[in-house]
Parts: C-alpha cells; sequence; structure tokens
C-alpha cells in the first residue's frame, strides 16, 4: 500500500496574528504541520503497520517547510518531497497543479490530506487535485476501512455520519476525530535526521511559472473588528421585542 500525504506547514493556532504593511507577520511564529494534515499522516501511518507500504508526504512551501515535514517523517513517514521553488508559489489553483505533476511521477493506492488548511481556510486543494487526476475524493472522513482494492469511509457530515464506499485510488480529507496523532519518539526523532527528503523546484518536475499562475489576487488583508459589549434589554417582554426590533432596524442595520 502506497500512501501520498499532502502535507502544509501553517502558524500554531496559538498563535496572535499580527498585520505589517498590509501582511501577516512571520516573525517570531511558531509554526507546525496543519492540525488536519496531520490527523493524515497520522492515519497513513497506521495503515501503513497494519498492511505494509510505505508513506510519502508531498509539499509546496519555502525552506521552513522542513521542520513540519521533519514531525512528520519522526512520527513513521518514510520519505518526503518539498517543492520549495517560490517561482511556482501562488494561490489554491497553483498548489493544485504543481503538488499533481508531482503526484503524477508517484506510484499510489492513496492519497490522504486534511480537509481544511488552518490559515486560508479555503478547503479546496485535494479537491482540484482529485479533479486534475481524475480519481474519487471523500472528504471529512472520521473513519477509513481498506478491504483490498475498495475503501469504507465514514464521513462527518455536521453532526451525523454518511458512509461512502469507493475502488482505490481515491483522495481522502481528514477531520477532526479520525484519530489520535502520535508523538514522534525520540528513536523517531534521530531517524527522521537520515531519511530521504527530496527538494524539486519547477524545472525539475517540468513546470512552466507562467503555466500555473495564480488565478487570484489578495487585494486586502485585514483584522476583524472589536467586538463591542452587548446590550441587555429591560422592561416587559412586549417593551424588550419593540426595542429590540428598533435597534435590529437603526444601528445594526440589518432589517
Amino acid at each position: 500500500m502506497n500512501i501520498l500525504v499532502l502535507l502544509k506547514q501553517t502558524f500554531d493556532t496559538e498563535e496572535k496574528i499580527v498585520l505589517e504593511n498590509g501582511k501577516v507577520s512571520e516573525e517570531g511564529v511558531e509554526f507546525v504541520i496543519n492540525p488536519y494534515d496531520e490527523y493524515a499522516v497520522e492515519e497513513a501511518i497506521k495503515i501503513k503497520e497494519e498492511l505494509g507500504g510505505e508513506v510519502t508526504t508531498i509539499s509546496l512551501g519555502p525552506d521552513r517547510f522542513e521542520s513540519a515535514i521533519r514531525t512528520a517523517l519522526a512520527m513513521g513517514v518514510d520519505k518526503a518531497i518539498l517543492v520549495d521553488d517560490p517561482d511556482v508559489f501562488g494561490d489554491e489553483y497553483t498548489a493544485a497543479k504543481v503538488l499533481t505533476e508531482v503526484i503524477k511521477d508517484q506510484t499510489y493506492d492513496l492519497i490522504l490530506a486534511g480537509y481544511v488548511a488552518v490559515d486560508d481556510a479555503s478547503g479546496q486543494v485535494p479537491q482540484r487535485i482529485a479533479d486534475m487526476l481524475n480519481i474519487p475524493i471523500i472528504s471529512t472522513a472520521v473513519k477509513i476501512e481498506i478491504d483490498g482494492s475498495n475503501i469504507t469511509v465514514h464521513r462527518d457530515v455536521e453532526g451525523d455520519t454518511e458512509i461512502l464506499e469507493a475502488p482505490l485510488p481515491v483522495i481522502i480529507t481528514s477531520q477532526q476525530g479520525l484519530n489520535d496523532p502520535r508523538y514522534p519518539s525520540l528513536p523517531g526523532i534521530m531517524k527522521a535526521k537520515k531519511k530521504p527528503l527530496d527538494r524539486l523546484s519547477a524545472d525539475d518536475i517540468g513546470v512552466s511559472p507562467d503555466e500555473v499562475k495564480a488565478k487570484t489576487e489578495v487585494i486586502e488583508t485585514f483584522l476583524p473588528p472589536k467586538k463591542e459589549a452587548g446590550r441587555i434589554l429591560s422592561g416587559e417582554i412586549s417593551d424588550q421585542g419593540r426595542e429590540l426590533v428598533q435597534l435590529l432596524r437603526s444601528e445594526a442595520k440589518v432589517i
């Protein structure tokens, strides 16, 4: 069973977002594996331990991604690929195109990914890749069962569970509850230093920067306005209702 895991590095979820010159500052920020990708990594390792095979992570990003990749290698991933060429950094379209070209050169039965990245939260890349590869995709998995060349996935659907089946190969995106990611052991951390990490450029994968040019552009980045204190209405219920309607019309301007 050859498994590919799409891996992204994001801000630690405890980090405070600071804007400088209209961009998110990375000064002094702690970076981690995208939490939903971490579930994908753990699930890939569990499947490998049960069925045998190999797990490879594939990433697109700057040099700093190596720390997240090494964490995955320490958890039990066998090898990693990082496209660290700034000429092919862009939006979700760009990422999907570049990662698809890398995937086409791999042998795989299953592709796992987080269902969303906690930084941009677009949730587009795995779906785009599935379309480009012309293979099925099942999102928000909370349980995965493999039987030969078929896979059964229990997926979260707004508080309920849907069960789907598909033939391999398939892309599955992971949701919280799929598993509990392990902590890298000391031996695992030591082994990770020697595991292969291939760094690729646009030329290595045969991609022209113009060919994968971003389809979208960020015009402005800003923090949400600070929340104002709520207002408690008093008096008879009928009076409160009239006051509420008036406030919704004159202040909130929602009616």
